[in-house]
């Protein structure tokens, strides 16, 4: 058991809701020992001057706890010798922080490109860098094939990220990434701002996102404080929550079949998004709702013009968004694009611990408004949908029928809705405080300490894309070259929010 992992190490105080622990040699490798087999799943893995922390959810009590390790002497046992999920985070803290993993398996940089001007810019005095390294992509060997290399500047506005293909004609044999291209260094940017100023930082870690971060920075302060806040604040940053998931599903399950050559769903899907952003800013003032949940509740309430504007755009929702079903379900040509393609196993979904439609296409049920769940959902009925088959069309599916989740949440909320304030003031004083919730993508986790005078003393983010970058890598090989866009938008995987 979690628990008992733990016990055996030395606990801090002031961590909230979950408990920290530190623990010796022994105890991170059996921890180790334990994502290796399946019994937990790693939630996120940072570090800081001295230390790296790691999130663990137990597979069987869905218990969740943070270990840490002291690296005296700059070290700690490398988490990726046993638990590929973590390589990519452990390279991350070593480019950042300068703490080396004894046994990694990729010693290759990751965010840093050479090009910071600093080696390890947040372990205090760092170096000056003379040039950048290069770049080996790993090798693959094997009669006629040939490499095609894509962006990182591509044609679409997106951002930005490099491919690096191996195919054989037109089928993939190897798909690597190399990210790392938005690193704004949100996490040095957070140390010693204070809650308002972190708020904000949260919400630009990835624009499509801004609701959940917001909602995970400020359900993580509001632990290190053991504040709770007014009723009708949860209420509200649901409201938010539910209609950024609408908007961003809309937005995917139209980008999904443009990809495919099928327009006419990228145009339906658009005017729908459209309208749920064109809401949201009716509502909240902003049409991705950003800077509207702050710590302590919202920044903003709803009136009635909002609301009559919410029932405007559910009834228009429920009157349109069926016959794109039934157009996407009916047309041969697309789902023979869709079905069948970029698989994702059930087992590489458990083991790297993939949320939202990723892993809920693939057999995985976990959904943080469940597991561990947070107000109001633990008051709200819906269902978190499931599907086994793991391709781009089963993603779709997961989509489209969490869609019909929030209008039936949107709909419970709008009839519950409580009244009262809106927003408490949190006190200043120390504290650890970690928040997990559900982003359209997928769960987020926001771990943070206050310092004595309530300012962010360490804060570490973590976005779902996190642990669906590789896996997008996995699902794309065996197919052709032709059908990546497709699986590579029915995972969506956040740039900005990986690369922090």
């Amino acid at each position: 058991m979690l628990t008992d992992l733990v016990a055996e190490g030395h606990p801090v105080q002031l961590h909230r809701p979950w408990p920290r622990a530190v623990v010796d040699a022994a105890g991170w490798n059996a921890a180790i020992i334990r994502l290796a087999e399946g019994q937990c799943t790693l939630l996120g893995l940072w570090g800081e001057t001295g230390s790296v922390h790691m999130a663990l959810l137990d597979a069987a009590s869905a218990d969740i706890a943070v270990v840490s390790f002291g690296c005296t002497d700059g070290s700690y046992p490398a988490v990726s010798r046993r638990h590929p999920p973590a390589l990519r985070p452990e390279r991350a803290i070593r480019d950042l922080w300068g703490l080396d993993a004894i046994g990694l398996p990729d010693s290759r940089p990751w965010l840093d490109h050479g090009r910071w001007g600093v080696h390890r810019p947040l372990a205090g005095s760092p170096p000056a860098k003379d040039s950048p390294d290069p770049y080996d992509f790993l090798p693959v060997q094997g009669e006629s094939l040939h490499r095609i290399p894509v962006g990182p500047v591509h044609a679409g506005i997106i951002e930005p990220g490099h491919f690096r293909f191996t195919a054989n004609g037109e089928t993939v044999v190897r798909l690597e990434a190399r990210l790392g291209y938005v690193h704004k260094g949100i996490e040095g940017l957070m140390a010693g701002a204070d809650l308002t100023r972190a708020a904000m930082l949260a919400g630009r870690t990835s624009g499509d996102s801004t609701v959940a971060y917001g909602l995970a920075l400020a359900r993580a302060a509001e632990a290190a404080r053991d504040v709770d806040i007014p009723p009708r604040a949860h209420w509200l940053r649901a409201l938010m929550g539910e209609l950024e998931r609408l908007a961003n599903h809309f937005g995917d399950i139209g980008a999904i079949c443009n990809d495919a050559s099928f327009a006419l769903m990228h145009a339906h899907c658009g005017v729908l998004r459209e309208r749920v952003l064109r809401t949201a800013d009716i509502c909240f003032g902003h049409r991705l709702m950003r800077d509207r949940i702050v710590p302590g509740g919202v920044a903003m309430d709803i009136n009635a013009q909002g609301i009559e504007a919410i029932r405007a755009l559910l009834g228009e929702a429920r009157d349109r968004f069926p016959a794109l079903i039934k157009l996407y379900d009916r047309t041969a040509s697309l789902l023979d694009r869709t079905v069948s393609t970029g698989v994702l196993v059930p087992e590489l979904a458990r083991q790297y611990g993939a949320g939202g439609y990723v892993g809920r296409a693939s057999g995985r049920t976990f959904d943080a408004r469940r597991t561990p769940g947070y107000a109001p959902y633990d008051q709200l009925a819906f269902d978190v949908p499931l599907r086994q088959e793991g391709d781009v069309n089963a993603r779709i599916w997961i989509r489209i029928l969490e869609v019909e989740q929030s209008l039936a949440l949107i709909d419970q909320i709008l009839a519950r809705l409580p009244g009262g304030p809106t927003r408490v003031e949190l006190p200043a004083g120390p504290g650890e405080g970690m928040a997990l919730v559900e982003s359209f993508r997928g769960d987020v986790l926001v771990w943070l300490r206050l310092g004595g005078d309530g300012r962010i003393e360490r804060c570490h983010l973590r976005d779902p894309s996190c642990f669906q970058w590789p896996l997008l890598e996995a699902v794309i090989e065996g197919n052709i070259v032709a059908d990546f866009p497709l699986c590579n938008k029915s995972f969506n995987c956040s740039y900005s929010g990986h690369d922090l």
